[in-house]
């Protein structure tokens, strides 16, 4: 194990938000007040640990199921530490839980008044990780990411006290956008999982087989598939975008940032010709802060 794998082991919330810095988008950047980076961090790290227990993606020796009341022999049953992991999500409401990350969380619930559901869809969504590997219809993948993505725009947005009706439905909007974008960056790591977010109706009509996403590098047809759902996930980001005029200060520039980072993401993409495979594109700290500067005068 190397000296960072053994730090994470020892000490897994520090593991845990430490992957914030590879995120597409800001988690917690230094110009917001400092009780809201407090709180969106907590957020984080709930999210990051849900998705690392469905991923398969914790730290060695076993650390965070034991906090979660799971035994060591029983530490590789994603489904059951998903289990443990909502009931100790319940003791953040009603008791003490007994992992870090979720002591964390219970102080913002608190203070920021926030419900179980948003929480509760992130469990879901990994739930389903675990039993659905494929999607038919690009309506079946939506579906998922109103459990996967959506809840956490709909957390930032209780948690900066900024909630309505039509700034959740934009929110929505941007955050499925970013989950595609990222199911599009990460197509050749997600079918090493046996996970395949391409929506099945779509790899038909371009003429795309499984066989075609474990190449080394796409084929013409991959590349248009790619090029194709990467203009719907465009198509949402310009749809929710409105959401970053509808607030003020360094609130206006922290939703700027996850537009500009979902915008940027789909930049490189573009810039490596809609091949995926080799590894995720990844765009560059000058090509986001030109997308933030577009967001922010309403362009793009």
């Amino acid at each position: 194990m190397t000296a960072t794998g053994t730090a994470r082991a020892g000490d897994p919330e520090r593991g845990t938000l430490d992957k914030a810095a590879g995120e597409n988008f800001p988690v917690a950047p230094f110009f917001l007040p400092k009780d809201w980076r407090t709180d969106l961090i907590a957020v984080y790290g709930f999210a990051r640990l849900v998705d690392d227990i469905g991923d398969g993606d914790l730290a060695p020796g076993g650390t965070d199921a034991r906090l979660l009341g799971v035994s060591p022999e029983e530490a590789e049953d994603r489904l059951l530490l998903l289990d443990a992991f909502e009931a100790d999500l319940g003791r953040v409401f009603d008791g003490t839980p007994g992992h870090p990350l979720l002591r964390r969380l219970q102080a913002t619930v608190r203070r920021r008044s926030l419900v179980p559901e948003p929480f509760l869809g992130l469990i879901a969504a990994n739930r389903q990780d675990q039993l659905v590997t494929r999607y038919e219809t690009y309506d079946d993948l939506l579906a998922y990411c109103e459990l996967s993505a959506n809840p956490v725009g709909r957390l930032v947005l209780a948690v900066t006290g900024t909630s309505t009706p039509e700034r959740i439905r934009l929110s929505d909007a941007i955050c499925t956008a970013l989950q595609i974008v990222e199911h599009l960056q990460d197509v050749a790591e997600d079918l090493g999982r046996d996970r395949i977010y391409l929506p099945a109706e779509d790899m038909k009509r371009f003429h795309v087989q499984e066989a075609d996403l474990a190449a080394k590098t796409a084929g013409a047809s991959v590349r248009a598939l790619v090029a194709y759902e990467a203009q719907r996930a465009r198509e949402l980001l310009n749809e929710g975008a409105p959401l970053v005029g509808s607030v003020h200060g360094r609130l206006k520039l922290l939703l700027a940032g996850f537009v500009a980072g979902g915008r940027a993401a789909l930049h490189a993409i573009a810039a490596a010709e809609n091949d995926v495979l080799p590894g995720p594109p990844k765009p560059g700290r000058l090509q986001l802060l030109r997308e933030v500067g577009v967001t922010l005068r309403g362009e793009g």
